[in-house]
């Protein structure tokens, strides 16, 4: 079982096209040793509290909230789900609807209750999962590995794998001459031989792992040695195979070796992304195409404008934005009646097919709480 859930992108579009109230989102610190699991369960119970006292005070009908009382006490008693948890859980709860995602990245605790989910932590987690799988392939084993930022690396059952070449090709080994009609005249031997079993080897694994990655955005990071990695890439239907890979052969490196391995990658590929994304909005306001005042970014955003949007994932600002042109009303409160204006002006971006990424104070473009690229100026 994965100790993951990233969220897609059509799930997170899905999130973000709610509107009704009450709408709760809450974000647990959580995880994933087993023995730590009832903390997070009281945590949730606490936060179901806080969030039925707000939803009182703003006047909310009793029946939507003892529906949703019910909702997420069906989840605190489901002793499955607890049991297998990550580093953050994300909760997105109606009185009559509840998803769940558990995410790799350390997050801050939060709860937010309005008539719309508060995603820009989630964002995070799409935006840099920090977690991968490792194809750890041998010609005599192959294993896939789940890991993440900082949790142990994890053996994922994968059903159908074959156990080695021999396994895949249906010989007691793969050296020597063997029958086969359809291959070089009825007979395939050798070092030639030696490939095409590999090869089949190669699709029988990649068969066996699209169930599996089906859906998913994580990056799969290959552990191999030459030929087996080449022959490998070259039937390889996931599109999110690494170009850089965990060289030599992997039966002879243990698991955690393999996910340090894995780890330093993920930091590279990721620091690469984000000088990437920086450079292009830097062109952008190079050409008067990028905004980074909260109040024009809304206005852009309301509008449809805007094409990328950079938000600041610790940041929070308390208000409203109006529905029509975008103007921001600041709060001094945070309760069920306002709304985070940051992630509002996600929500929007979100709605007109922006790209969004959630990032660190310190990879902000501009120093604020947003930054996006626009379409056109309005």
């Amino acid at each position: 079982m994965l100790h993951t859930d990233i969220p897609t992108r059509d799930d997170v579009d899905t999130l973000a096209a709610v509107r009704k109230h009450p709408c709760v989102s809450i974000y647990l610190s959580t995880s994933p040793l087993p023995q730590e699991s009832e903390k997070a369960r009281m945590e949730l119970k606490n936060r179901l509290t806080e969030a039925v006292q707000q939803l009182r005070d703003a006047g909310t009908e009793k029946g939507p909230i003892e529906e949703l009382q019910e909702t997420l006490d069906d989840l605190i008693m489901d002793s499955d789900f607890w049991r297998s948890l990550s580093y953050s859980l994300a909760i997105f709860a109606t009185p009559d609807s509840v998803r769940t995602f558990r995410l790799p990245n350390r997050l801050s605790g939060a709860l937010e209750v309005s008539d719309r989910f508060y995603l820009k932590p989630l964002l995070r987690a799409v935006t840099f999962p920090q977690a991968a799988f490792v194809l750890a392939l041998a010609q005599n084993s192959v294993r896939l590995l789940e890991i993440s930022a900082e949790s142990p690396v994890y053996a994922v059952s994968v059903p159908g794998l074959p156990s080695d070449v021999a396994d895949a090709v249906g010989l007691p080994s793969i050296n020597g001459r063997t029958q086969d009609s359809h291959i070089m005249g009825g007979r395939i031997q050798g070092a030639e031989g030696q490939k095409v079993r590999m090869r089949q080897y190669a699709r029988a694994i990649d068969r066996a792992l699209r169930p599996v990655l089906s859906g998913l955005d994580l990056p799969l990071i290959l552990a191999a040695a030459e030929p087996l990695s080449g022959i490998y890439r070259s039937v390889n239907s996931y599109p999110n195979l690494t170009e850089a890979i965990i060289p030599g052969n992997p039966e002879e490196t243990p698991d955690e070796e393999l996910g340090r391995a894995a780890r330093g990658i993920l930091d590279e590929l990721y620091a690469a992304e984000l000088d990437g994304l920086k450079d292009r909005m830097a062109r952008r306001a190079a050409h008067g195409r990028a905004v980074t005042d909260l109040s024009d970014v809304a206005r852009a955003a309301t509008y449809g404008a805007v094409d990328t949007l950079f938000v600041d994932i610790d940041q929070s600002v308390p208000g409203l934005v109006d529905e029509e042109t975008g103007a921001v009303t600041l709060s001094a409160e945070d309760d069920a009646v306002t709304y985070g204006v940051v992630d509002e002006i996600l929500r929007r971006a979100l709605l007109s097919g922006a790209e969004i990424f959630a990032v660190r104070a310190d990879d902000m473009p501009g120093g604020g709480a947003v930054a996006a690229g626009v379409r056109f100026m309005v």
